[in-house]
C-alpha cells in the first residue's frame, strides 16, 4: 500500500508509492544528452570569454583574467538580479514589488574541462567551498542583500546547459527564499516546543535507525530523508551542530570536501552519471530588528540538499503540493551504501 509520509520539519506531505515502486537498479539507464557542447568558455587559455573574474585561486605572480588559476568567480553573462541599483520597494494597488537588484555569480570549479564534481580532487572540492565561504562573507557586507543561495545545475535535464564543464552558482537575493523561510519556520516551532534543534535529533535518529544512512564520516552524514521527495534524494549534514555554513573551519572543509566526493561518486557509479541538484542551505544574514532571529543559533541547522533527475514533476505535484516518490528512502539508502567506489 502506498505510504503518506510526513517532512518534520516543514510539514509538506510526499506519497511513497511503493506499489508502483522501481528497483533501484532500473534507474541506473536514465540519461538524457542535451545539444552538442561548443567551444568550453570555462577552461584555461578561454578568460577573454568570461566576464572579468570577480573572485579567484590563484599563485600570487599571476594577473588576473589570465591563464594559471584554480578556481574562477565570474558574473553570469544572463544574470536573474542585478547588482546596480537600488531596491525602491513600492506599491502597485494590492501587489507589492521592488527592483530586480542581487548578484549572480558563476563559480568555475576547476580549469581542467571536467563536468561532474564526482570527478574532482578533493582538494579541489575543498577550493569550492572555501569559494563559497569567503564570497558569502564578502556579499553579506552588501545591505540591500538577505540571503545567498548556492546551487549546482549538472546534466541538460537539471539545467546544466550545454558546456560540460563543472561550475556552480551563487546568487545574492534582497528577500529569503521562500523555501529557506518554511524551514527557518519549522525549526523554529519545532525548538519552541523540544528546545532541541530538529536537525539534531533527526541526525540522532537515522544515525541509531541507520535504515536511510548512505555515509557517516569525519563528523557529517548523508541520509535519504524520511520524506523524500525524489528518488535518490540525499541531504548531507554536519553531526555538530551549527546554523551557518560559512563558520565551517578549515579541517572540517576538507571533511566535507571528502564526504562530497565520495556520495556524488556513488550516485555517479551507480545510476550511470544522472544529472542532479544540489542546494546549500544556511541561515540567512541577521541584520533584522532587534530579537527578530532570537533562536535561529539554537534551532536551524545548515545542509546540503542533493536532488538527482530521474524523475519528472506532472500535474498532481503541481496541483496539489504533494510529491509523488516510486523508490523507498530505505531502498535507496541501502543501494547507495552498496555501490563501491
Amino acid at each position: 500500500m502506498p505510504e503518506l509520509r510526513k517532512d518534520p520539519v516543514i510539514g509538506r506531505w510526499v506519497i511513497i508509492a511503493t506499489e508502483r515502486a522501481n528497483r533501484p537498479d532500473q534507474f541506473a539507464t536514465v540519461s538524457e544528452a542535451g545539444p552538442a557542447e561548443k567551444t568550453c568558455p570555462f577552461c584555461e587559455g578561454s578568460e577573454p570569454q568570461t566576464p572579468p573574474e570577480i573572485y579567484s585561486i590563484r599563485p600570487k605572480n599571476t594577473p588576473r583574467n589570465s591563464p594559471g588559476w584554480e578556481l574562477r568567480v565570474v558574473p553570469s553573462i544572463a544574470p536573474f538580479l542585478r547588482i546596480e541599483g537600488e531596491l525602491e520597494r513600492r506599491g502597485k494597488g494590492m501587489y507589492d514589488l521592488m527592483n530586480g537588484i542581487g548578484a549572480h555569480e558563476i563559480v568555475i570549479e576547476t580549469n581542467q574541462h571536467i563536468a561532474n564534481m564526482a570527478d574532482l580532487s578533493e582538494e579541489q572540492i575543498t577550493n569550492v567551498f572555501n569559494c563559497y565561504i569567503d564570497r558569502m562573507n564578502d556579499l553579506e557586507k552588501d545591505l540591500r542583500f538577505k540571503y545567498v543561495m548556492i546551487f549546482k545545475n549538472y546534466g541538460w535535464v537539471a539545467g546544466g546547459g550545454r558546456v560540460k564543464h563543472s561550475r556552480s552558482q551563487l546568487i545574492a537575493t534582497p528577500v529569503n527564499p521562500k523555501r529557506v523561510k518554511e524551514e527557518l519556520v519549522g525549526a523554529r516551532q519545532y525548538f519552541d516546543y523540544h528546545e532541541r534543534c530538529i536537525f539534531c535529533d533527526l541526525i540522532k535518529q537515522e544515525i541509531a535507525s541507520k535504515d536511510r544512512l548512505i555515509l557517516d564520516s569525519d563528523g557529517f552524514i548523508a541520509v535519504a530523508p524520511f520524506a523524500a521527495r525524489f528518488p535518490f534524494e540525499t541531504w548531507v549534514l554536519p553531526k555538530k551542530h551549527s546554523c551557518d555554513f560559512t563558520a565551517l573551519d578549515n579541517d572540517s572543509r576538507k571533511n566535507l570536501a571528502h564526504l562530497m566526493k565520495v556520495l556524488l561518486s556513488k550516485l555517479k557509479k551507480g545510476l550511470n552519471d544522472p544529472p542532479y541538484n544540489y542546494v546549500l542551505h544556511t541561515a540567512p544574514f541577521r541584520r533584522q530588528k532587534l530579537g527578530y532571529w532570537k533562536s535561529i543559533d539554537s534551532d536551524y541547522h545548515w545542509h546540503i540538499e542533493i536532488i538527482p533527475r530521474l524523475t519528472r514533476v506532472a500535474g498532481f505535484e503541481w496541483g496539489t503540493g504533494f510529491y509523488i516518490c516510486p523508490l523507498p528512502p530505505e531502498n535507496a539508502a541501502k543501494f547507495l551504501r552498496e555501490v563501491e567506489v
